[in-house]
């Protein structure tokens, strides 16, 4: 199988606008199909896990006008079922893992129907017992196969509040409940050990519901129905990780990253790096639909080894990745810990990582919650496999320009999941 090769290249320059963000698509196009009435949503992510989203939402009855031929555009509009009249249907969810953990928290607490959600082969991998245990707590009735692995069937049923101490801090799983919750029978509590990015409370308290954060607890009361207001999606920091890091280690780099989310559940992965040496500056911050934003200026800088854990791995969980290769052009040991849930993502992310990092020249040894990365001061270069994981594919895109000897990315279109423009994106700050 031929792969993509990207050749160690001179200083990246230039601006542009990373793609909307994955997180809060998702969200925003189930909290508007659960709304009363339409609901615009503008800046909605073009890409397989978020189109995925729109075609459950479409297959559980919601209405979806503009976008075009497949339905997606910087502005599409969304014709709300309402909370309580969801259609019986057989969800095929894709490759989106938010999708598959956070729609059957609506679905679980319908009086009645019947929902199945199915997938791709990695879907089948993913595990749902991290949510079918709280819903089933709270009454839900759900069937998966080993009970643990997709395809997961859900009966409708009453549901009651609880009160559910997270095990690992999980913003999916919190978003679950907190959509059990708008249904269920009193209060629900969900209490985390460790912050995680927070988009669901403000999108719902936005739309009308009673949500609030009291400590370390969300609380949500049930609600009658949901308004959600016009929604603006600015751009992915998960999606902009790649040409910060790419920036930062590519000699005489210079980019400005627009209208980037800097919610501050999201933004570890700039805390990090910054303590790492690198040179980040945020410009024009305001505010945009509820969420935090600015443009981010980066430049090449020299690092040094850190350590990551405790409260920083849910704020840079998806950026992990990217800490370990930087940590291989820093100086000394940087050691990551707390992040075993990097084992349950699109792949083994410890495992795939450290095998990629290797297979480059990297000295990384795995642990069972995370990874040591001696730093070399570089990369030799060579050929990975993406594994089918979006942000291995392009991680190993970024280690290319970065490398001695460049880098051949097997799978490269696995980058599509998220970002399906990511190598002309990454192009035009080369060529600039």
């Amino acid at each position: 199988m031929s792969g993509t090769r990207f050749a160690p290249s001179g200083p990246l320059r230039g601006s542009l606008r990373p793609p909307s963000d994955k997180s809060i698509s998702h969200r925003a196009a189930l909290i508007a199909a659960m709304g009363e009435g339409e609901t615009e949503v503008r800046g909605y992510l073009d890409a397989a896990d978020t189109r995925s989203t729109l075609h459950a939402v479409e297959e559980i009855g919601a209405g979806l006008s503009g976008g075009g031929p497949s339905g997606v555009a910087p502005a599409i509009r969304i014709e709300g079922t309402g909370l309580r009249e969801p259609t019986s249907a057989r969800v095929d969810v894709g490759n989106a893992g938010t999708l598959l953990r956070l729609l059957p928290g609506w679905l679980a607490g319908q009086g009645e129907g019947h929902w199945t959600l199915d997938g791709d082969e990695s879907i089948r991998r993913r595990p749902v017992d991290r949510i079918a245990v709280p819903l089933r707590e709270m009454g839900a009735r759900l069937r998966a196969s080993g009970d643990r692995l997709p395809p997961l069937e859900i009966e409708g049923a009453a549901l009651h509040g609880i009160a559910y101490e997270m095990p690992i801090a999980s913003a999916q799983v919190k978003s679950c409940l907190l959509f059990a919750g708008l249904l269920a029978e009193g209060e629900t509590r969900v209490i985390e050990p460790l912050p995680s990015r927070d988009h669901t409370e403000r999108m719902l308290a936005a739309a009308g519901a009673d949500v609030r954060r009291e400590g370390d607890a969300i609380v949500i009361r049930p609600a009658e129905s949901l308004e959600p207001q016009s929604i603006d999606i600015p751009a992915d920091i998960s999606s902009a990780a790649f040409f910060l890091a790419a920036a930062v280690l590519v000699p005489g780099s210079e980019i400005a990253l627009e209208e980037v989310g800097t919610n501050p559940t999201r933004t570890g992965l700039l805390t990090i790096l910054e303590r790492m040496g690198a040179a980040i500056e945020r410009e024009d911050e305001r505010e945009v639909g509820g969420e935090p934003i600015a443009s981010l200026r980066v430049r090449s800088a020299p690092l040094r080894a850190t350590e990551v854990g405790g409260a920083e791995i849910p704020l840079a969980i998806d950026e992990l990745p990217l800490v370990a290769l930087a940590a291989c052009f820093a100086e000394g040991t940087t050691f990551i810990r707390d992040a075993e849930e990097l084992r349950r993502k699109e792949s083994d992310r410890i495992e795939t990582v450290t095998a990629t990092l290797r297979a480059l020249g990297g000295n990384v040894e795995p642990t069972a919650d995370g990874m040591a990365i001696e730093g070399t001061g570089g990369l030799r270069g060579g050929a990975i496999d993406s594994h089918g994981d979006h942000r291995i594919a392009m991680l190993g895109a970024v280690a290319g320009l970065a490398s001695k000897q460049g880098v051949e990315v097997l799978g490269m279109d696995a980058a599509a999941v998220s970002y399906p423009g990511f190598e002309a994106d990454l192009g035009s700050l080369l060529a600039s």
